[in-house]
């Protein structure tokens, strides 16, 4: 018997730019991160596409969204979408 307390963890969340939106009840989002370099200290940008669940079919390309952690959909996406940040133009 497992301990609920130690079950609940957190999910991860993430905010980024949907890409494509061509599959059906799928978007692609484009999340850029920020870090450090270990030996130039310079910032360095790297970016990861994420399979995102959108089941209304409602996200358009270059909508900013946030994406939350979510147990497998399918054999790509483990991510759904938590909330439309912002439309684009």
């Amino acid at each position: 018997m497992t301990d609920v307390s130690t079950r609940s963890q957190s999910r991860k969340v993430r905010e980024g730019l949907v890409v494509s939106t061509k599959m059906d009840k799928t978007a692609v989002v484009e999340v850029v991160s920020r870090s450090r370099h270990p030996r130039y200290n310079k910032t360095v940008q790297t970016s990861k596409k994420y399979f995102a669940h959108d089941e209304e079919n409602d996200l358009n390309e270059g909508d900013r969204v946030q994406i939350v952690e979510t147990r497998p959909l399918s054999a790509k996406k483990r991510w759904r979408v938590l909330e439309i940040l912002e439309r684009a133009r």
